[in-house]
Order: C-alpha cells, then sequence, then structure tokens
C-alpha cells in the first residue's frame, strides 16, 4: 500500500476532499520527522512507537577493496509496533512460505 492508496482510502471512508486529506496525511508525516530530528520519540497508543535507536561505532568491511573499516555511532529512526498491533497481525496475516 502506498501513501496515495492510504489517502484514497481515507476519502472514501470519511468523504473529506482530496487536497485536505493529502495535507493532514503530510502534515502527520512532517511531524513525526520533527520530532525524531530534535531526538523525541513519538507514541501512539494501540499502534506503535517511532523511535531514535543508537548505534555504536563498529568494524566494518569494505568488501571490494578488502580491508576494515570503521563505521561510526549514529542514530536511526526506528518503529516498534505496539503489542496489541503484533497479536492483530499475528492472528490475521497468513503465514507466507
Amino acid at each position: 500500500m502506498t501513501k496515495a492508496d492510504i489517502i484514497t482510502e481515507i476519502i472514501s471512508e470519511t468523504g473529506l476532499d482530496k487536497v485536505d486529506t493529502q495535507n493532514i496525511i503530510e502534515s502527520f508525516m512532517k511531524k513525526i520527522k520533527q520530532s525524531l530530528n530534535k531526538g523525541e520519540n513519538v507514541y501512539l497508543r494501540g499502534f506503535g512507537s517511532f523511535i531514535v535507536k543508537y548505534r555504536a561505532k563498529k568494524l566494518g568491511r569494505h568488501i571490494s577493496k578488502n580491508r576494515s573499516i570503521v563505521i561510526p555511532a549514529h542514530n536511526v529512526p526506528a518503529f516498534k509496533p505496539s503489542k496489541s498491533f503484533t497479536e492483530m497481525v499475528k492472528k490475521n496475516v497468513p503465514i507466507k512460505k
């Protein structure tokens, strides 16, 4: 599902204008990005948390040059689904083989 698909679904369920719905979705995503850029986590009860995870410095490998490189410490955005959301997916989505 893409962002356009989500917008279309919301329009069909709510009857809102397409431009208004796009603005709402864009604003929602922008606020999450801004919070994470400030180092703040975003908690959405019943859905999950958008968090900033710290990755420590580590030794990596540059395969084509066959030498070791240092990967510096950095922060990455992550999503942690809520327990209820995880259980819902486990229950309803068939296992793919």
